[in-house]
């Protein structure tokens, strides 16, 4: 008997995370079936979340099914709010990644601090969306760590782009997600929160999980 292949479902909070998600996921796991819902906000995603996750408990008595959960960190503690995601999906009968088993059925990653961290982590990938940008992005101190940029990693990108003539008057997250995500390169990416997602993402589609 032919195993079903694995089919990935991840939610999101935002309308912006699914548009560079559409792009960076096929580069992440090749070849896997994968649908992103979006919500508005991150307080109606997990609102809605004990629902879902309760859904995907019961299809995983006929579906191979995985799921991931992305959301921002924001003003949150960062500990507080995995925490809360996790608890969530063990009420609900779903293995996480913390358990003691071989196998998980869901994935809970927090973007720190929002998802334009992941964009500062790759400036080529912005500099070929953006050409006026500088290369040596990177090499500025208050942008050395992708995850601690201060001020509001969005707010922080915008005002970048806008100084180089992009993005005027206000950042279109939408458009920025739109231009940046297929130039990303997804093994080379500097933000933590990027490479923890991207490898978590891999052992949860993996055969082997």
């Amino acid at each position: 008997m032919t195993k079903e292949p694995i089919s990935l479902e991840i939610l999101v909070e935002e309308p912006s995370a699914k548009r560079a998600l559409e792009v960076l996921v096929p580069k992440i796991v090749p070849g896997t079936r994968f649908e992103i819902f979006e919500f508005r906000g991150k307080d109606a995603l997990l609102k809605d979340l004990p629902r879902r996750l309760a859904g995907y408990a019961a299809r995983l008595s006929w579906e191979s099914i995985r799921v991931a959960v992305l959301v921002d960190r924001d003003d949150d503690d960062c500990v507080v709010l995995k925490e809360r995601l996790q608890v969530m999906a063990k009420t609900a009968g779903l293995i996480t990644t913390s358990a003691a088993s071989d196998g998980f059925t869901i994935l809970n990653r927090i973007v720190v601090e929002e998802l334009e961290a992941w964009f500062f982590g790759d400036v080529p990938a912005l500099c070929a969306a953006y050409p006026r940008m500088p290369s040596t992005l990177h090499k500025q101190q208050r942008y050395r760590d992708p995850d601690a940029v201060a001020g509001g990693t969005c707010e922080a990108l915008g005002r970048v782009l806008a100084r180089h003539g992009y993005h005027k008057p206000r950042l279109q997250k939408m458009l920025l997600a739109s231009e940046v995500a297929p130039h990303m390169d997804v093994e080379n990416n500097r933000s933590q929160s990027f490479q923890v997602f991207r490898d978590g993402l891999r052992r949860l589609v993996s055969e082997e999980n």
